[in-house]
């Protein structure tokens, strides 16, 4: 029988703060549980099984990330949605280090047409008009800018940048977004 006030958006919300407080690989359903003390077994109930709670959280993460970009690209174009897109993408994961990190986890096939994650790489494609690109070069922009900003963030969270020459990570951060921008427009033919 179903705990009363224990339901899943209440559960994907907790394991969503746990996520940013201990990382989300530290998430798990005997923490959640402890978090809302019950027992782990009658969380069962209302999520299959670690990999589901994850899903869900992966899946929560992405649609406030998609909402997040979106918000911040509305109105802009060309270089200046590049930023705009970039900025909100690394704030994110800034303020949210753990349900960042869920958004790069593996979403079975009924976890992503449920969720958000289509949205992200749509808004890719539409900051990317600009430029003017034609598949497959468009495609291969969006994972340029994917890893990119991926790449940076992850370095920038786990201190890779802190060994550096007493550069600022922000400075690198703006030379790399002027740099995307000169490539997309001069993105070269084949």
């Amino acid at each position: 029988m179903a705990r009363a006030g224990i339901t899943v958006a209440r559960l994907t919300e907790a394991a969503s703060d746990m996520a940013d407080e201990i990382g989300f690989d530290n998430v798990t359903v005997l923490a959640l549980a402890k978090s809302f003390g019950v027992k782990d077994a009658s969380l069962y109930s209302h999520i299959k099984n670690l990999r589901d709670l994850r899903q869900r959280v992966a899946a929560a993460s992405l649609s406030e990330l998609a909402d997040r970009v979106s918000d911040a690209v509305a109105g802009r174009a060309g270089k200046d949605a590049l930023v705009a897109f970039a900025g909100a993408y690394r704030d994110y994961a800034r303020e949210h280090p753990g349900r960042y990190a869920s958004t790069q986890f593996e979403l079975d096939s009924e976890a992503a047409s449920a969720s958000d994650a289509h949205k992200h790489s749509h808004m890719s494609r539409a900051i990317l008009r600009a430029y003017r690109l034609t598949e497959p070069d468009e495609t291969d922009a969006v994972r340029l800018l994917g890893s990119t900003f991926h790449g940076f963030i992850a370095l920038e969270a786990s201190g890779g940048f802190s060994h550096g020459n007493g550069r600022e990570s922000e400075q690198s951060w703006l030379r790399v977004l002027d740099v995307l921008h000169h490539a997309l427009e001069n993105w070269p033919s084949r």
